[in-house]
């Protein structure tokens, strides 16, 4: 069988969908993708918006019968069951949302892709957890942790928490890969699970309160402040006050400063004692800009931060107003508050900003990509050109 992860409305989730299709996008310690290959024992195949199809490929000479499930879809072991159960012409949806459907061969595939056609569909509208916003990631992280945590810890055992930490709360709720390293530092499970991934380092003085993971190789910085729910993704550097956030990886949040509610993408940096805010003055709800209505839409959340697109960074002491939204490769300074919507490729701030010119930006993307021994390559660059041009009609 044929595992493919269909992108749609990818807009829905701009501007982390930009440089990714959803189901690489981090629900919970693992993403999308990552999830459904341990519940499946599939590795998935894409189709996705144009700009990304070099980097995330289809292989079309695969034998067998094909399931196509949409990417925004979450998935945990009951459902992601019942999916691969389907029979051909078969599939399920969550009231008009497509969900997921089986097809015999290439040619059923294409039929359907023209118009959608299928003998039958069942509504698992109250199982089917689809990312509809970026703020979901925050919201069901709790739920998502919870999931990851069993699919990770399940049959292996944690390295031993050193002596000179303190745990409080259940020692089978905190679950430490190889070559982690915690130390002096307070680590609380009562309210949820804590995952410290391979390789990742607890500096001295830390204090978390799970459900919360940390990614391989990352790192919290001393004294740091974590409230669950929250997640850090791989090879990222974090300190300061960080609650209710998710970073997907690559990315420094290094220094004291707090960030809240929000998601932040790969290969980002916020600058020293960068402040959130995520709770409006007036108690009110927050708008956040929509690039499906090319508006403020009202988000029905009290609590709301920071979105941010891959390769964005700010300068020292930024303040962002509640329910800001940064697109990719901005670079962001000044006295004031910046906007609440910053274009992608925007450089300055509230008092005057120009275009991020593209090849100064990926000379920067660059070096930050030799910092950690990667390489930008031409798969990449092209994304970034495409994503260039799309926001040229934002920056004016």
């Amino acid at each position: 069988m044929e595992l493919v992860l269909i992108s749609l409305q990818a807009e829905l989730l701009y501007p982390l969908t930009l440089s990714r299709p959803a189901s690489m996008l981090r629900a919970g310690t693992l993403a999308i993708a990552s999830k459904w290959e341990r519940l499946s024992g599939i590795v998935p195949q894409y189709i996705v918006e144009e700009r990304l199809r070099a980097k995330y490929t289809r292989n079309k000479t695969l034998i067998g019968s094909i399931l196509l499930v949409n990417d925004r879809l979450v998935p945990e072991k009951n459902i992601a069951g019942k999916i691969m159960q389907l029979n051909a012409n078969q599939g399920f949806r969550s009231g008009n949302e497509f969900i997921a459907a089986c097809f015999n061969d290439e040619h059923e595939l294409n039929d359907f892709l023209d118009d959608q056609a299928i003998l039958s569909f069942q509504d698992i509208a109250s199982e089917a957890q689809i990312i509809a916003h970026a703020s979901d990631l925050f919201l069901h992280a709790d739920e998502y942790i919870r999931q990851d945590f069993e699919l990770l810890s399940k049959g292996k055992s944690s390295r031993v928490l050193s002596d000179d930490n303190r745990l409080i709360g259940p020692l089978d709720q905190l679950f430490i890969e190889e070559g982690a390293h915690i130390h002096c530092s307070m680590i609380n499970t009562t309210a949820g699970p804590v995952y410290i991934g391979k390789g990742a380092e607890v500096m001295e003085g830390c204090m978390i309160r799970g459900p919360f993971s940390l990614g391989s190789g990352a790192s919290l910085k001393m004294g740091s402040k974590i409230y669950g729910p929250s997640v850090i993704g791989p090879y990222s550097k974090v300190g300061g006050e960080y609650s209710n956030s998710v970073i997907l990886g690559y990315t420094n949040k290094a220094h004291d400063g707090f960030l809240g509610n929000s998601v932040i993408g790969e290969w980002c940096n916020l600058g020293a004692d960068t402040n959130t805010s995520n709770l409006k003055n007036n108690y009110g709800k927050v708008k956040i800009w929509s690039y499906k209505d090319s508006d403020y839409v009202d988000s029905g959340l009290t609590f709301c931060g920071l979105i941010m697109g891959d390769h964005s960074k700010c300068g020292i002491n930024t303040m962002f107003n509640t329910g800001t939204t940064v697109g990719v490769c901005a670079n962001i300074f000044g006295a004031g508050f910046p906007s609440k919507f910053i274009p992608s490729f925007t450089w300055g701030g509230q008092e005057q900003s120009s275009t991020y010119e593209l090849d100064q930006a990926i000379i920067t993307a660059k070096r930050v990509y030799a910092r950690r021994g990667r390489e930008l390559d031409k798969i990449d660059t092209d994304i970034l050109t495409d994503i260039f041009h799309f926001a040229a009609k934002y920056r004016s």
